[in-house]
């Protein structure tokens, strides 16, 4: 008998190590899926599978459904039959779109019609350039027509220099129609040139179809309002920021009630990504993180009643919950990531609480691999706090052999550090290349409470640099951490974390990798285009004369410990990005370069903020492993 279990074994153990490991290719071989609604007949899910295809540069998309218990899923043609149209009216009497429309005149020969080989733009004032693209004086307008062939589109815009959906991200959960029918609700910043850069406060409006005219709905408010929606009873719903500039405050879900607006999340210590109506109204299911991770939440709605407003978490565990697709019923239509498993759509028991995967996109590709394992850790900071640290194993982890240590900084800098499946920052396959991952929840992470996440702002080189210090010198103390194998990598925040901490690190890392990074504050102010987030983020522009100001651009400017650099460093820059511009890239490279540190300039001329082509992000991930190699 022990023979025979000794074979057994024996046996597993050669198959576990003899499966491949995620690499490079395979990542960018895997489906994306997406989650498009419940069918009409309310028996399946609608969703579309996103596939690249290298050879091409681009990716090839198809549409299917599954019923929602499970089972075969059926190819679509397309989704106009089975999917419920949104911007259809209550009455089908009409339908909403958008397009671009032109505005105003910054092109060359638009202004002088005479001169149209001519190329140059002329601009008034800032929004002059936003994201990845430059402004040609067109602007998205929400428009509706009959529903009928070859009806003439009415722009509910008119004239105005202003979009909806917003640029750069909006969607069609921008614009909506009212229960009655009778008025559109569109979320808009009606500011223009300088004044668009410098404000957060996006407001709904409603457009009268009768009466032609539009009304502010949220013009108290002086943050963001998006996101609307209409509970089953009819009560406008949506979410809100409180502060101007502030990108990253605290969102709350808003019901208008019978002329009251009612916070439903006001008590709660936390920030709202998305939400969606029971179908009995009596609660709003809503998505946020907590702990590392994003979970499903309810909130009871009382009305006007005095029944305490009572927030509860729903789902649990080291997955990240992304989309609620439906929540009728016991069985909840989710879709669900974490670090080793890109997304896929599952049905939930809310009684059992137990989980159905519905699609399995990439199941046989998983199955081949030997996946890395990642695990909490608590570190107790410097200032006596309890951060969650994620560590993620490389797969067939051995503790008595010792593996080169990756920092890993995250971008925002405010965003949640949870259970995320990135096909760029992928923690799995850092893990398969042999590598160990720390990535800390430092301060500025949604899911720690709103003090956590605030106390980043005006403080970029300060506590929060301490934090990932923390992170790794406490992960370093476990003997299969080769100390002498230390990199640190990260994009946009993370990347200035990578630049500044390349001065101020005392020797702990043998290599660094920053993509997209803020290099040099003042510079930075000069050429970005959200001038808000500056403002907010660093106490306004660099000729201030506050204690924040004046902090943030000597204390916590990276350029000022040029002189401490001595490790290699590779710099990954996008030729489209606005936000952080190109200058930073070129600047952090430039200074490496002369102070004869061994360094790379990665350049994606046509790529923005992220690596969206195929081969580019195939070239990305070789070279981000290459030079590890080289230099870890």
């Amino acid at each position: 008998m022990k023979r025979i279990f000794f074979i057994i074994v024996s046996t597993m153990s050669i198959a576990a190590s003899a499966q491949s490991v995620l690499s490079p290719e395979t990542l960018w071989k895997l489906n994306r899926v997406t989650a498009l609604g419940i069918s009409k007949d309310g028996k399946s899910v609608v969703y579309k599978v996103a596939t690249p295809i290298m050879a091409e540069n681009k990716s090839e998309t198809k549409f299917y459904t599954i019923p929602l218990n499970g089972g075969t899923p059926v190819e679509l043609k397309d989704t106009k039959e089975v999917l419920a149209d949104k911007n259809i009216s209550p009455d089908g009497k009409y339908i909403l779109s958008t397009q671009e429309v032109k505005t105003e005149n910054v092109l060359g020969k638009d202004i002088y019609t005479d001169l149209q080989k001519a190329d140059a733009q002329v601009y008034n004032g800032l929004d002059y350039r936003h994201w990845d693209t430059w402004n040609n004086g067109s602007h998205n307008h929400v428009f509706y027509a009959e529903n009928k062939a070859n009806a003439t589109p009415i722009d509910i815009m008119k004239d105005e220099p202003y979009d909806s959906p917003q640029k750069p991200f909006g969607g069609d959960e921008d614009y909506i129609w009212s229960p009655s029918g009778n008025s559109i609700i569109y979320v808009s910043k009606k500011k223009f040139g300088t004044a668009y850069a410098l404000t957060t406060n996006t407001d709904l409006y409603e457009y009268n179809l009768t009466t032609k005219q539009t009304k502010n709905l949220t013009a108290p408010n002086p943050g963001y309002d998006t996101n609307p929606a209409f509970s089953p009873a009819g009560d406008l719903t949506w979410l809100q920021m409180k502060r101007d500039g502030y990108e990253a405050d605290k969102n709350d879900i808003i019901v208008r009630f019978k002329g009251m607006d009612i916070n439903l999340t006001a008590a709660w210590d936390g920030s709202v990504e998305s939400f969606k109506w029971s179908p009995d109204g009596k609660k709003v299911y809503f998505l946020a993180a907590v702990d590392g991770t994003q979970q499903l939440f309810e909130v009871n709605f009382p009305g006007l009643t005095k029944i305490a407003v009572v927030v509860k978490q729903v789902t649990n565990g080291d997955f990240d919950v992304h989309d609620i697709v439906d929540v009728s019923g016991e069985n909840f239509i989710l879709t669900r990531t974490d670090m080793n498993h890109a997304l896929e759509i599952y049905s939930y028991n809310t009684k059992k609480k137990t989980w159905l995967q519905l699609t399995k996109t990439n199941d046989e590709t998983y199955a081949q691999l030997a996946l890395p394992k990642y695990e909490r850790r608590y570190v107790t900071t410097t200032d006596g706090k309890r951060m969650l640290v994620w560590v993620i194993l490389p797969p067939n982890f051995d503790k008595t052999k010792k593996y080169p240590t990756l920092l890993y900084c995250q971008g925002g800098p405010q965003s949640p550090l949870t259970q995320f499946y990135s096909f760029r920052w992928n923690f799995s396959l850092m893990a398969s290349q042999g590598y160990i991952v720390v990535a800390p929840n430092r301060r500025g992470m949604y899911g720690h409470g709103q003090a956590w996440n605030e106390q980043i702002s005006g403080d970029w080189g300060g506590q929060v640099m301490n934090d990932y210090l923390s992170a790794i010198d406490d992960v370093s103390k476990e003997a299969y951490v080769d100390k002498t194998r230390l990199g640190c990598v990260g994009a946009s925040y993370g990347g200035y974390s990578v630049y500044y901490l390349a001065g101020n690190h005392n020797n702990r890392f043998k290599t660094f990798i920053a993509h997209d990074g803020v290099f040099n504050l003042v510079s930075m102010y000069g050429t970005t285009e959200e001038l808000f987030f500056d403002n907010w983020e660093h106490g306004g522009a660099y000729w201030e004369k506050n204690e924040i100001a004046k902090k943030t651009y000597s204390q916590f400017n990276p350029i000022n410990f040029i002189d401490k650099w001595n490790t290699p460093i590779l710099v990954i820059q996008g030729g489209i990005d606005f936000r952080v511009p190109i200058g930073q890239g070129q600047e952090a490279f430039q200074a490496a370069q002369l102070k004869g540190i061994k360094s790379r300039f990665l350049y994606f001329p046509e790529e923005n903020h992220w690596v969206l082509k195929p081969q580019n992000g195939l070239v990305w991930q070789r070279e981000f492993y290459k030079w590890l190699k080289e230099t870890l």
